[in-house]
């Protein structure tokens, strides 16, 4: 029988990232496990605009973006989903499917569950995908949900 523990659902607030969120509640519920949300912000040192960013503060606005991503993912739960879910709610900084890789190594989690956006040939060459990357470099099995 499989059992799964840990789910993680990484989210970029998109419609997609909600609809696999709906998956990955679903599927904490049915097997009992803890869901994680986690959301991954840009290293705003390692952006090019950085480089001309001269006094501004880029660590406060560092601090600013962590913690409105926080708001942000509470309020993708209810009171009621937070504690039946044993809900845990984190934000990382850098490059979106390492932190996720390392997250779901470092925290065990037996399931992701991740939109995506499905984008076209020629986008996909050009942009990657967070996704695809996630489903070679994951510690555990991923499930991709497309929005619709």
């Amino acid at each position: 029988m499989i059992t799964m523990k840990t789910i993680l659902a990484p989210t970029d607030f998109s419609t997609t990232s909600n609809v696999a969120l709906d998956h990955a509640k679903a599927l904490a519920e049915k097997f009992g496990a803890t869901l994680h949300l986690i959301h991954v912000l840009p290293d705003p040192h390692a952006q090019a605009w950085s480089i001309e960013a001269a006094g501004i503060p880029v660590d406060e606005m560092q601090t600013r973006w962590g913690q409105e991503a926080r708001a942000r993912l509470e309020g993708l739960l209810t009171d009621e989903e937070r504690q039946s879910l044993h809900a845990v709610v984190e934000t990382r900084v850098g490059h979106p499917f390492l932190e996720i890789i390392r997250y779901a190594k470092n925290q065990d989690v037996d399931l992701i569950v991740l939109g995506t956006h499905g984008r076209g040939a020629v986008e996909h060459m050009l942009l990657g995908s967070v996704a695809e990357k996630v489903v070679r470099k994951a510690p555990c099995p991923v499930l991709t949900v497309r929005e619709g």
